[in-house]
This record gives C-alpha cells, structure tokens and sequence, in this order.
C-alpha cells in the first residue's frame, strides 16, 4: 500500500469546489452581446433588487435586454465571460485605464466563485498592461465583494441614471 491514495487530491479540490474542467474563462466575442445583455437584465432585476427600489431596477435594468449597447460596448473594453458547458454564467469588463465597468454572475451561479474567477482574470490582464490601479463604482449589492477582494472605498456617491437616483461606491485597488 502507498503511502497516499492518489485520489486524495482530486476528493479535496472537489470538495472544497474548485472550478471543473469544463468551465471556462475566456474573451467575449460579439457573438455574446445578447447573452451578456440578457445575463445583465435578469440578475440586476433578481439579484439587485434586494438593495435598490423597484423604480431603480426598472431603469437600471431597462424594459428588455438590449443586446446592441452591449455589442456596442465591447471595442472600448475588454470582456471575459465565464462559459460552462455552452451557458454563459457571468461576465467582467476592463477598460485600457483600470476601470472595471462591470462584474455581473447570473442569478442561478451565485456564489460559486465565477465573479472571484473573472476578476482574478481581469487582475491579470490589468498587470499584464502595466495598470497599478484598479478602480469600479461598486453597486450597493457588489461593495461587500470588492472589499473582500482587497478593494477600498473612497466615496459613496448618489448617481443618477435614467430619471432614478443610485448610491452606488467609488472604489480601488492597487495592483
């Protein structure tokens, strides 16, 4: 008999629930738009709405999921999604000056470490282009995430967008 089971390792990794194979992080295409626009409407109304009024979501969110602004969106930045097994699970924007525009989880892959994955890849990215600051404007919902990741909070700040007010936090991290 050895010494150690060589199953060891993978019961561990398992169990402590790090990322199967077939999940992935890889670049958006435009191909994404309306999966990341349909992601981003569905978890703002059912993730966001603990924290803001339902007239906030309704203006964050929009009507409909809007697949164009998003396609629009992604020469200015770069966009990873988290991809498993052909389902977009969420997604991480990064523009070229440090700003994360967005880390969004679909509502279902909650707390299953797809934002810490993405934003670890938008951490190497970043490093990768010599930015030393990252900085967001955290939603009331996403703040206790970026202060867990090492992120800390300059200001809070009521803005507004389409018609509603929004608090939302200035944050940064130094790289």
């Amino acid at each position: 008999m050895q010494p150690c089971d060589s199953t060891l390792p993978w019961l561990i990794s398992f169990f402590l629930g790090f990322r199967a194979a077939a999940d992935m992080i890889r670049r958006a295409t435009t191909d994404d738009a309306l999966a990341i626009a349909t992601l981003y409407h569905h978890t703002v109304k059912k993730i966001n709405s603990r924290d803001y009024a339902p007239t906030q979501i309704e203006a964050w969110a929009g009507a409909t999921p809007d697949e164009e602004n998003w396609r629009a969106r992604q020469p200015s930045r770069t966009t990873f999604v988290d991809e498993h097994n052909g389902t977009i699970r969420g997604f991480a924007e990064l523009e070229d000056n440090g700003h994360i525009g967005a880390i969004y989880v679909h509502a279902d892959y909650q707390r299953e470490g797809i934002a810490s994955a993405l934003l670890d890849e938008v951490e190497k990215e970043a490093v990768g282009h010599g930015v030393t600051c990252l900085s967001t404007e955290a939603s009331i919902t996403a703040r206790p995430f970026f202060i867990k990741r090492g992120f800390e909070t300059l200001t809070a700040q009521d803005v507004e967008y389409r018609g509603q007010i929004f608090r939302n936090y200035r944050m940064r991290k130094q790289t």
